[in-house]
């Protein structure tokens, strides 16, 4: 592995923040940038897979409007002239948006998503789409519209998903930021195990206008980058009131800017090596052992100590249910012979589920929050949760999904998942950051989880850590 920061990546591996600073000070072009961006794309993407709808004649346009616009003395906004592409379940209006399924493997929107509006009018250079596991579901990221998105790390192992492809285009210096979406752990699980940062928000942080239920509590979207500081950055792009969505959260996007630095004296944190009494792998468990050490250096008061989530598991699984059922259930009776087999299992369940049961999901949902809440905001509470992001290191690219850890066996395709599904109950924010490596070299995340809402902390948090452990600076192994 190569630990320079730049490494062989030059001006992309620069942070997104440091790019942002070039361009305005005009000591780089849009121009420029992009063309060392595609010159990077050509040089690794083959062997990853990561980029799979390439936009290279709309990304010339948008250099040329941000140079042009610079010329003039101006900014086209926060993300002016920096390159990015978009998750391929997100809309975007006049590039195919194939969602990885072959039913939409020509599929041309007319309308972007919010994420990607907001990106455009902040002056982002959009070059393409990131590849996802069909539909998102599952965390490993292969579909038979464009394959297997691979690990730069191991390209024989998995890099998770299912913003897959915008974690391995970020890892691998193809970009500098990234979008993703999160339901189980799709911003997160990636993030672990490339080794950038993934950042759940809060719901309604990062608004959503082409949700097929837009009351949906636990699916969101959010930022990737390679830095909490490049994360908190683009967030003030993506975050803000809209009202075209009922749950927008109304503060502004201000709050993300900004130093990160925080005086972590006596904060409390409840740390789990295992998540509450998960099956954790031992590699990983190897990799997180000086968590508590690390964060106790900081300042902060370590307790190991977790929250019940036990009831998390069929709280997420009928929620999710039933947003498959409302997102795919039409396409089923006609297209499921055309559709993997675990996500024809997901719509099938939701579309069976009783209203008893989805009730009791739902009742058993409130006494969650309130009892999370509790834990971390009552008397002699936590203002923060800390576990492994995932409980395996990355996998075999040709295994689907872990069907067992330390012995336990699981009976569906998402359960070895737990450690960041339970934590999308609480609908609390979270971040994976990087934690440090397998024997083997395989990157391992840390989940830092905030108070409801307190999505800054969570930053400030992380940044604390990642200045402290520096883990981000050992780069894939490419030439």
């Amino acid at each position: 592995m190569d630990t320079n920061a730049e490494g062989d990546a030059g001006i992309c591996g620069l942070t997104a923040t440091r790019m942002a600073a070039m361009l305005a000070s005009g000591e780089i072009s849009a121009r420029e940038l992009l063309a060392a961006h595609l010159e990077r794309i050509s040089e690794v993407n083959p062997a990853l897979n990561a980029i799979v709808t390439f936009t290279p004649e709309l990304a010339a346009e948008r250099a040329a409007a941000a140079d042009e616009a610079h010329a003039r003395g101006e900014s086209l906004g926060l993300l002016h002239g920096l390159p990015v592409a978009h998750k391929d379940l997100a809309l975007t209006a006049g590039v195919r948006t194939t969602m990885g399924s072959p039913l939409f493997a020509d599929f041309v929107p007319d309308i972007d998503a919010l994420v990607v509006e907001r990106q455009r009018e902040a002056g982002a250079v959009m070059v393409g789409k990131t590849n996802t596991p069909e539909f998102g579901a599952g965390s490993h990221t292969f579909n038979p519209v464009f394959g297997i998105t691979r690990n730069p790390y191991n390209v024989d192992k998995t890099c998770g998903g299912s913003s897959g492809g915008a974690a391995v285009a970020l890892a691998a210096r193809m970009l500098p930021l990234c979008d993703g979406s999160d339901l189980g752990g799709s911003l997160r699980n990636p993030a672990a195990f490339c080794n950038i940062v993934g950042f759940r928000p809060s719901p309604g942080r990062v608004p959503s206008t082409t949700s097929q239920d837009a009351w949906f509590p636990l699916a969101v979207e959010g930022p990737m980058g390679r830095t909490v500081a490049d994360v908190a950055f683009f967030l003030q792009a993506l975050a803000g009131p809209d009202d075209r969505s009922p749950v927008s959260n109304q503060e502004s996007p201000a709050v993300f800017a900004g130093s990160l630095e925080r005086d972590l004296r006596g904060v409390r944190v409840a740390w789990s090596p295992d998540a509450g009494g998960l099956p954790v792998d031992p590699a990983v468990r190897a990799a997180t052992a000086n968590v508590p050490d690390v964060l106790a250096d900081l300042g902060c008061e370590v307790v190991e100590a977790w929250p019940d989530l036990s009831d998390a598991p069929q709280v997420f699984q009928a929620r999710r249910a039933w947003v498959f059922a409302v997102g795919f259930g039409s396409l089923l009776s006609e297209h499921g012979d055309q559709m993997k087999e675990t996500l024809v299992w997901n719509i099938e369940k939701g579309l069976s589920m009783s209203i008893a049961d989805y009730a009791d999901a739902c009742r058993r949902h409130t006494q969650l929050f309130a009892a999370v809440d509790d834990f971390m905001s009552g008397d002699g509470g936590f203002e923060f949760l800390a576990c492994p992001t995932t409980q395996v290191p990355p996998f075999d690219v040709e295994v689907e999904y872990p069907t067992e850890i330390e012995g336990v066996e699981f009976g569906t395709y998402i359960d070895w998942m737990r450690s960041c599904s339970d934590i999308t109950v609480t609908t609390h924010p979270a971040i994976s950051v990087p934690a440090g490596f397998t024997g083997d070299g395989l990157p391992v995340g840390l989940q830092l989880v905030g108070c409801h809402r307190a999505d800054r902390s969570v930053l400030e948090l992380a940044y604390a850590w990642e200045t402290a452990t520096r883990h981000i600076d050992v780069l894939p192994g490419l030439q």
